[in-house]
This record gives structure tokens, C-alpha cells and sequence, in this order.
């Protein structure tokens, strides 16, 4: 099968086509965006996020190729548990930042690496905060500004949950920085639908990140300054349901954490 007739395709953007798995979700959206990423006229795929264990992704994904490499931004099973099976059904490496994830004599990836390979350079940022191990892939062939796969670490719709204490808030804002001096690239997130400019996502994730700061200054102003999480997150996240109660917490002990200086205020 043909990457044009492979069931499930979708175009993204000028070098790379998707498939939606199906594991929507409240913290995976619609589902996780699986990449296909291809160069003019590259007869071979590079795939980036797998996803879920599910037979019928994985096929679809396959039959896109021939795959030649797996790439994966993080090591989130919404992201990494279909890796090693799409290994055995293509027999492409699995690189990962973590060796963990790493399948088929993948190394790790390395920050600042330029991969290249099917008809694409493909360069590697290292973009912690969602997690430790985030990375991010960034085109610069891709259309007129460029495009970068950001995983979760900036998604097509809402915020992004920092998996604190691997994730800190620190290095998450950091990694905006990092990532807003690629100025206007298209944003090709694991989650939600393609943004058009990065530089103008990232201004507006950072002026939410320092607004929940402001939030939570406020509540410990109410609460004390020893204030428990769970409190915390009573004052600042109380329109939040059960579903996403825990990334809140989450959210809030990293705020914490940086707000009283503990590592993640780097």
C-alpha cells in the first residue's frame, strides 16, 4: 500500500501527513497525532510518535511507509507504547531521548542533532518541562517558515500538564525561550490541531504560565505560605473537573516548587 491510499492520513503541512490514533481522551484531546514525515520525492517515511498499542494505528501507519526511522518526543505511553511493535512491523529503528524507549539499535537522541534522513533534516531540541526526557523536531524545509513537532510540550488546544517532579517549571520555561526563537514556524503538536505560528503560541503559553503564578501568589496570600497543594488547587484550578484533577495538582506542585525556589526554579 501506497502512502496516498494508506487509510487514516491526513496532511499537516507541506513534508508531513498525520494519523489521529484512537485514544481520545481528557489529557489526550481528540487523540495523539502519530506524523509521517516524508521529503519531495523520498520513496521512505521517518515516524514520529507511534502512540498507542493498538493493531489497526500501527498498520495504517506502516503501510505510509517504507518506514525508515521512529522517532519519539517523550516518554508518555500515549506516545511510546505502539514504538516497539511498529519496530517489529517495519523494522526501523525507535530514538527516544531516553534509551528506555530507544528499539532496534536506536541510539539517544542528543540535543542539537540534525538527523537526516528520508529526503528531510530533522533537528533535535531538547525541550524539558512537560517531562525531563522532552524533545522537540523542528523542519526548517517545511514550507516557507519552517515547522516543529512539539509533542506535548505545547499542544494544539489548552496547556500543556507539567508531570511534576520530572517536569519542572524552570525548565519549561526555558524550553518557550528555546522555542519562540524559531519565530513564525508552523506548529505541529502530538495533541489538537496545527497553529500557525510558534512564536505567537509560546507568548501566549508563557503570559498563562506567569498568570497562574500570579494566582497562586495571590491564594498563599490567603492560605499561608505552607499551604498544601490540594488547597492550592481548590483556590486556583476550581473549575477543573475530576478527569483533570490530578494534572492540576501536578501543575500547582510545580508552580510551588518554583515559586519557593526548590530545583525547578533554574
Amino acid at each position: 500500500m501506497t502512502s496516498a491510499s494508506s487509510p487514516g492520513l491526513q496532511r499537516s503541512s507541506a513534508l508531513t501527513q498525520f494519523v489521529l490514533a484512537p485514544n481520545p481522551g481528557p489529557m489526550s484531546l481528540e487523540g495523539t497525532n502519530s506524523y509521517v514525515l516524508r521529503g519531495g520525492g523520498s520513496p521512505s517515511a521517518v515516524v514520529v510518535d507511534p502512540g498507542p498499542l493498538d493493531e489497526q494505528h500501527l498498520q495504517a501507519l506502516a503501510a505510509a511507509g517504507p518506514v525508515e526511522l521512529i522517532l519519539v518526543t517523550h516518554r508518555h505511553a500515549d506516545h511510546t507504547a505502539g514504538s516497539a511493535a511498529l519496530h517489529q512491523l517495519t523494522g526501523a529503528p525507535v530514538r527516544a531521548a531516553e534509551p528506555a524507549h530507544c528499539h532496534g539499535g536506536g541510539s539517544p537522541l542528543l540535543d542539537g542533532e540534525i538527523v537526516v534522513m528520508a529526503g528531510l533534516e530533522i533537528r533535535v531540541l531538547a525541550t524539558p518541562g512537560h517531562t525531563s526526557d522532552s524533545v522537540c523536531f523542528h523542519l526548517p524545509d517545511d514550507g516557507g517558515r519552517g515547522s516543529v513537532l512539539t509533542g506535548d510540550t505545547i499542544l494544539g488546544r489548552g496547556t500543556t500538564m507539567l508531570d511534576y517532579p520530572d517536569g519542572t517549571l524552570g525548565d519549561y520555561l526555558a524550553s518557550l525561550d528555546r522555542l519562540e526563537a524559531l519565530g513564525a514556524a508552523t506548529v505541529l503538536p502530538a495533541h489538537g490541531p496545527v497553529l500557525p505560528s510558534l512564536e505567537a503560541i509560546v507568548r501566549d503559553y508563557r503570559g498563562h504560565r506567569h498568570e497562574r503564578l500570579d494566582q497562586i501568589r495571590a491564594a498563599l496570600d490567603r492560605l499561608g505560605r505552607n499551604a498544601a497543594v490540594s488547597d492550592v488547587a481548590d483556590a486556583v484550578y476550581s473549575d477543573v473537573g475530576p478527569s483533570v484533577r490530578r494534572a492540576a495538582e501536578m501543575s500547582v506542585a510545580a508552580q510551588l516548587d518554583y515559586l519557593r525556589g526548590g530545583a525547578g526554579h533554574r
